[in-house]
């Protein structure tokens, strides 16, 4: 009795860790994989005025392009 008690616990240790599928997570991001999408608050990106760099939080979103001041957003 206990053999087959062992051989069921392994043969549904074998099924559930091995054969059965993990549900499916949902994909968060579709479509295009732009700068902006794919930002989080520390990521360091390039003025496209002047070229520095500076935090996503710091900078202007202007037109889909970032700028690191008002300067550089009027020189545009």
């Amino acid at each position: 009795m206990i053999k087959w008690l062992v051989v069921i616990g392994v043969v549904g240790f074998v099924y559930f860790y091995f054969i059965k599928k993990k549900p499916a997570q949902p994909n968060i991001q579709k479509g295009d994989n732009t700068k902006k999408n794919n930002t989080q608050a520390n990521d360091m990106i390039e003025c496209s005025a002047c070229g520095t760099y500076c935090e996503v939080d710091e900078m202007i979103l202007s037109g889909s392009k970032y700028y690191c001041s008002q300067e550089c957003l009027k020189k545009v």
